[in-house]
């Protein structure tokens, strides 16, 4: 007989109840587990998470994670101080490069961003004070996090903040990326209600000291 868990979450095989969406995969439960929603101010791993959520475009997440590792080699460790003086001979290295995606447009604007980082670094003094500004106050959360409410492509704060970034002038960052990257840097706790690892990501973003 089947056990009757809330809609979204999934007993694992190793007894554990999880959001269904890591699907028990060795890698994606790792990521799940010690990765999403752990709160993330580090410059360099926000504008990398911020990059490969742009290249998952159409894809899924799972894909872009089991190229990580390349996308990381082919873009200088997303030192985006780095990624910002590439060029043109870049550009058509990276487009021959199978181990990432290969789009053309999605690569010329991880390079666009990078210099479009360095703009914000300079005027907001971090990468990490700009976006946690647009962390949910308590009172825009809803006090039960439910599959419906983390399954929500975007938000209104991610809708502003998409239009802010695109006003600054960056690229492949719509309502849909910006909101997956603040679930996943722990801006928000989307960790369905019953998933063990709510209660950590809970007191680690209690502990967390924005920038």
């Amino acid at each position: 007989m089947s056990e009757n868990l809330p809609e979204g979450l999934i007993r694992s095989k190793d007894g554990r109840v999880r959001c269904n969406w890591q699907d028990d995969k060795d890698d994606y439960r790792t990521y799940h587990d010690e990765e999403w929603g752990r709160p993330q101010d580090d410059d360099f791993k926000l504008f990398e998470k911020i990059c490969l959520e742009g290249f998952q475009s159409g894809l899924s997440w799972l894909t872009i994670l089991r190229k990580r590792e390349n996308f990381r080699k082919a873009f200088a460790g997303f030192d985006y101080h780095a990624v910002a003086k590439f060029d043109d001979h870049d550009v058509e290295r990276l487009v021959q490069d199978a181990g990432i995606i290969r789009h053309r447009g999605k690569i010329k604007s991880t390079i666009n961003n990078a210099r479009r980082a360095i703009e914000m670094e300079q005027q907001e003094g971090s990468l990490g004070r700009w976006f946690w500004s647009w962390e949910p106050g308590a009172q825009q959360r809803l006090d039960r996090i439910t599959r419906a409410v983390a399954g929500a492509p975007n938000t209104e704060i991610s809708t502003a903040m998409s239009k802010e970034l695109k006003k600054r002038g960056w690229s492949f960052v719509g309502p849909t990326t910006c909101y997956a990257f603040m679930q996943a840097m722990g801006m928000v706790n989307d960790h369905i209600e019953g998933c063990y690892c709510r209660e950590i990501v809970e007191k680690e973003r209690a502990q967390f000291k924005r920038p």
